[in-house]
C-alpha cells in the first residue's frame, strides 16, 4: 500500500505547499540528503562551512532551551496523567490553535524542508515522525538526530505518529493567554503535534520529541524511557547505561574506544533490553580537543552541524571561545563515531552509572548503591552548577533534576523510578554513583578529578573487578565506597581522608546532605519510606561518633563475592566479624599525608 505523502499530511494543517509548485512559489522539499541540505543552508546564509567540513550556525537570541516557554496542551486524554507544574506547564486548546494558525500562515509563505524519521531503534516501540522546518539547517539537524528509516519503510509509511512544525522565525503574539514571550514550544498529545516557534535553538526540537517518547513509551508500551547514554562490551555484549545532567561527562564517558556506543542521550528499557531512541549525538563543544575526546572531536566533520561555535580567520573551530555561549553544541549521526553500534539495540544492562558533578567536593569518585538507593538518586538527579556557567551563579549551586532529565518527563517521577527499580531487580543490575566533579575540597579549593581516573573507575565498574576491593560504608551519604581501584590512587577514593581539614569536610558534607533532605521533602515526600531511608542523612555523622564509628563515620566491609549480591543490585554487608580497623595513611591534595583510623562499630 503506498504511503501518505508529506504534502497530504501537511495539507491537513492548512499548509498548501507542494513539491512541484509554479515558478517563484514556495516549495516543499522532502527528505533531502545531507549534502543538499548543507548547500541550501549556505545558499540561504543560515550558516558557514568550517575547515573540518561541519556546518556552523548561530541560533540567535536563544542559545539554549527556554523552560518558561515550553507547554503541554491540557486535553482530556492527558489531564489526569501529566505531572503539571513549573516543568510541565499547561496551555489551553484555544491558545494552541492560535499559535498553530500563525505558524501555518507563516510557513505557507516560505520553502519548507520536510524530514521523515523514526524515534526508537527497536521497531516494536518505534514512533514515526514528520518534521517540517523553515530552515535547511534545522532539517539537517533532525535528519542526523532521528533514527533513519530504510527506503522501503518510508515507502509504506502511512500517517506519521507525530508531526513537528518548526518555525524559528515566527514570533508568537505574547498576548496569547498562557505565553510568557514570543517563543513557544508546545506539545499536543491529542492531535499528536509539536509546535516550535520563535527559537532557533535546535535542541528544542530534539527535546520535545524526547518528551513525547517519555510519555508514550511508559503509558502505551510499558517501556522505561531514559535520559542516558549507553554502551556495549564488544566481546560479551553486556551493556551499561550512563545517567547524568549536562556537564557530568555522560557523552564523554560513553564514547569509549574500547566499547561499542549504542547512543549518547536517549534510550528505552524494555523487557527485551535497551534501545536507542535517536540516530545521532548532540554533544557539548566547550573545551573539546583531540587528545581528551578524540572520538567526538573527529566526529565533527561534513554532515555534522555546530551551534554557536566560534570560527577563527581560517574557519577552524575554536572550542575554547565561549563568547557566544557556554552551551556550544554539535549534532552528528552516530555513525561518525567509529565504534558505534549502529543497530542501536542491546541486552538488559548489567551496570547502571549515575554521573554527578559535585562542586562541593564531598561525594566519593565512585560508590555503590542498593536498589532503594538507586531509586533515591534517580528521583533526586543531583549535580552542581559552578560559577560562570550561568548568569548570576557566583558559587557552587546544587541542582536537583528528577530522573536526570526532569524538564523532559511529563509523568510523575515515581512512575519512572518504580519502573527502574523493577528492571534493576529483574536484571540483577549493579548500580554506582560516580562523581566527575571536585575532590580534595570544593570548587576553588580542591580540584576536578582527572578524566583518566574517572575512566579507570568506570572501566572497573563495567568489568566487575571493582567488586574485588574492600568497601567502607559512608553513613552520611549512605553509600559503599571502594578503598582500592586499579589505575586510581587509593588516597582519593574516600573523600574525607583526602581533605586537608576533616572539620571542613564534615561541615561541607553535612550541608550537602541537608540539601538532599530538603529537596527530597519538597519534591519526593510521597515516595516509599524505604527509598527515603536509602538517601543521605545529615545527622548520622555526629550520631555515628557516639556509636563508636570513629572520626570517619565509616564502617569497613569485607570483600563481596558473586554470591553476596542482592537481586536488586545491592550487596549483602558483612556481619560484625567482617569488620576490621586498619590504620590508613593516604596522600593529601598538597602532597603530604592524612592518617586516619577506620573504626569498627
Amino acid at each position: 500500500m503506498p504511503g501518505v505523502t508529506p504534502a497530504e499530511v501537511l495539507s491537513n494543517f492548512g499548509i498548501a505547499l507542494v513539491e512541484d509548485p509554479a515558478e517563484n512559489q514556495p516549495r516543499l522539499l522532502v527528505d533531502l540528503p545531507a549534502a543538499e541540505l548543507v548547500e541550501h543552508a549556505i545558499r540561504r546564509e543560515e550558516g558557514r562551512m568550517a575547515s573540518n567540513g561541519a556546518l556552523v550556525i548561530e541560533t540567535g537570541e536563544r542559545t539554549g532551551r527556554s523552560p518558561n516557554d515550553r507547554f503541554i496542551v491540557d486535553t482530556p486524554d492527558v489531564h489526569d496523567k501529566i505531572a503539571w507544574g513549573a516543568v510541565n506547564r499547561p496551555l489551553s486548546a484555544e491558545s494552541y490553535e492560535a499559535i498553530k494558525a500563525g505558524i501555518v500562515n507563516y510557513l505557507n509563505e516560505r520553502d519548507v524542508f520536510v524530514t521523515r524519521g523514526m524515534a526508537g531503534a527497536d521497531r516494536n516501540h518505534t514512533r514515526r515522525l514528520l518534521v517540517a522546518c523553515e530552515r535547511a539547517s534545522q532539517a539537517l539537524f533532525i535528519k542526523q538526530m532521528l533514527a533513519r528509516p530504510l527506503a522501503r519503510e518510508i515507502a509504506r509509511t502511512g500517517e506519521p505518529d507525530f508531526c513537528v512544525l518548526a518555525a524559528p522565525g515566527y514570533q508568537c503574539d505574547p498576548a496569547i493567554k498562557g505565553l510568557n514571550s514570543s517563543a513557544a514550544v508546545v506539545i499536543n498529545f491529542q492531535e499528536r503535534v509539536i509546535l516550535v516557534a520563535g527559537t532557533g535553538y535546535s535542541g528544542e526540537i530534539k527535546k520535545s520529541i524526547f518528551s513525547v517518547m517519555n510519555y508514550l513509551l511508559p503509558v502505551e508500551d510499558d517501556v522505561l524511557p531514559m535520559h542516558c547514554s549507553a554502551s556495549m562490551d564488544p566481546v560479551t555484549h553486556e551493556t551499561a547505561v550512563f545517567f547524568g545532567l549536562s556537564g557530568t561527562g555522560k557523552t564523554t564517558l560513553s564514547a569509549n574506544p574500547t566499547r561499542l556506543l549504542i547512543g549518547d542521550d536517549e534510550h528505552g528499557w524494555s523487557d527485551m533490553g535497551i534501545f536507542n531512541i535517536e540516530g545521532g549525538c548532540y554533544a557539548k563543544c566547550e573545551g573539546l580537543d583531540a587528545f581528551h575526546e578524540p572520538e567526538i572531536f573527529n566526529a565533527v566533520r561534513f554532515g555534522a552541524i555546530c551551534e554557536n561555535v566560534v570560527l577563527d580567520e581560517n574557519r577552524k573551530p575554536n572550542y575554547d571561545d565561549i563568547s557566544i555561549t557556554h552551551n556550544t553544541r554539535v549534532a552528528y549521526p552516530v555513525e561518525h563515531i567509529p565504534n558505534a553500534w549502529t543497530k542501536g539495540m542491546g541486552t538488559t544492562p548489567s551496570v547502571v552509572l549515575f554521573l554527578t558533578c559535585d562542586a562541593f567536593g564531598v561525594l566519593p569518585p565512585i560508590s555503590r548503591l542498593t536498589a532503594d538507593a538507586a531509586m533515591y538518586h534517580f528521583v533526586t538527579g543531583f549535580t552542581a552548577k559552578i560559577p560562570g556557567t550561568e548568569v548570576g551563579v557566583t558559587e557552587p549551586t546544587p541542582t536537583f533534576s528528577s530522573l536526570f532529565g526532569e524538564p523532559f518527563m511529563p509523568l510523575d517521577p515515581m512512575v519512572y523510578a518504580k519502573m527502574l527499580g523493577e528492571r534493576i531487580a529483574d536484571g540483577r543490575t549493579r548500580v554506582y554513583l560516580v562523581n566527575t566533579g571536585w575532590i580534595g575540597g570544593g570548587y576553588g579549593v580542591g580540584h576536578r578529578i582527572e578524566l583518566a581516573y574517572t575512566r579507570a573507575l568506570v572501566a572497573r565498574a563495567l568489568d566487575g573487578t571493582i567488586e574485588d576491593s574492600e568497601f567502607v560504608h559512608d553513613d552520611i551519604f549512605n553509600v559503599d565506597i571502594p578503598t582500592t581501584c586499579h589505575g586510581v590512587p587509593d588516597g582519593i577514593l574516600v573523600p574525607r581522608q583526602y581533605w586537608q581539614s576533616t572539620a571542613r569536610y564534615d561541615e561541607a558534607a553535612h550541608n550537602l546532605a541537608v540539601m538532599f533532605e530538603e529537596n527530597f521533602e519538597k519534591k519526593c515526600s510521597h515516595l516509599p519510606e524505604s527509598v527515603k531511608a536509602a538517601g543521605p542523612h545529615a545527622q548520622v555523622h555526629a550520631d555515628a561518633r557516639h556509636r563508636g564509628h570513629g572520626l570517619l563515620g565509616l564502617r569497613h566491609l569485607r570483600r563481596h563475592h558473586k554470591g553476596d549480591r542482592h537481586l536488586c543490585g545491592g550487596f549483602t554487608r558483612a556481619d560484625d566479624s567482617g569488620y576490621n580497623t586498619p590504620n590508613i595513611s593516604l596522600p593529601s591534595p598538597d602532597g603530604g599525608s592524612v592518617s586516619a583510623l577506620v573504626a569498627a562499630p
